[in-house]
């Protein structure tokens, strides 16, 4: 399957990653049950850039950012977050689980969730001061939840829920944030309003890495995207990667929607 790669910076050793790329991958292979979920993937992010990492489902993209993270085992490979192994680095990377993947009928509130976001400062098993939760709160007043600080997350809606979980990562202020899906089941407001903090966050100079399925949005959303099917289709930036034949390479036989993506990106072409 051939890729579209970008142009590293010169390096001495053909396999060197520069320890300026928030996110170095190199030739990792991530299985389950000694299947290949994940194969060969060699990849470095850019720095303060909204990148999306796409692909069809069982693709690997949640796969991808959890063995970054060191949540699940690798097979092969090495992950390098600003040169250095992630744990010796997790105080600069943030991370937005998938909405599903949480107990929501875990009992704390609002406040509580943005808090744990804080306990590399605040020390395990120690009470939460008057300083982090004002930190805290400053978090989801950012993402417009800051009403809802006492309720329990399992009074809150699908959005509400996301927003809680966006302000957490924010209160870590990292230099690296990696998304599973936070669009997901959210309404258009929520939508809007995660998108902006995202360009915010990048304003501010910081790399987000977001798994992302909706290929309409992919264009304005993003400035670089990864197509991913299992091994790696293409990365750079969105409007050199993100072409018809691209997608068809990573999508494969569902060509209704692509036929339809595609027809819509030659007409915003045409606009311009």
């Amino acid at each position: 399957m051939s890729s579209t790669h970008r142009d590293s910076p010169a390096s001495t050793e053909p396999n060197e990653h520069p320890a300026s790329s928030p996110l170095s991958i190199h030739d990792m292979t991530v299985a389950y049950h000694r299947r290949p979920v994940l194969w060969d993937i060699d990849y470095d992010a850019p720095l303060g850039k909204l990148i999306a990492i796409v692909g069809p489902n069982g693709a690997g993209k949640s796969t991808l950012i959890k063995a970054a993270l060191e949540l699940i085992p690798k097979v092969a490979g090495e992950v390098l977050v600003f040169g250095k192994p992630y744990r010796k680095q997790r105080h600069v990377v943030g991370y937005v689980p998938q909405r599903e993947s949480v107990d929501w009928d875990f009992p704390v509130n609002a406040l509580d969730v943005v808090a744990m976001g804080l306990y590399r400062q605040i020390g395990w098993f120690r009470p939460v001061g008057k300083r982090h939760r004002a930190l805290a709160l400053e978090s989801l007043e950012k993402v417009g939840m800051a009403a809802f600080a006492d309720r329990q997350i399992s009074q809150l809606s699908g959005g509400q829920q996301q927003r809680v979980f966006l302000a957490r990562a924010l209160a870590q202020d990292a230099e690296l944030y990696l998304m599973d899906e936070p669009f997901s089941g959210v309404d258009a407001a929520t939508e809007r309003a995660i998108i902006d903090i995202l360009r915010e966050l990048r304003e501010a100079g910081r790399t987000v890495m977001v798994v992302h399925h909706d290929l309409q949005t992919v264009e304005e959303y993003f400035d670089e995207v990864l197509l991913l099917n299992m091994r790696m289709v293409a990365t750079g930036p969105t409007s050199e990667v993100f072409t018809p034949e691209n997608l068809r390479k990573t999508y494969g036989g569902k060509l209704a929607l692509l036929d339809r993506v595609g027809h819509q990106m030659q007409q915003g072409g045409a606009r311009k």
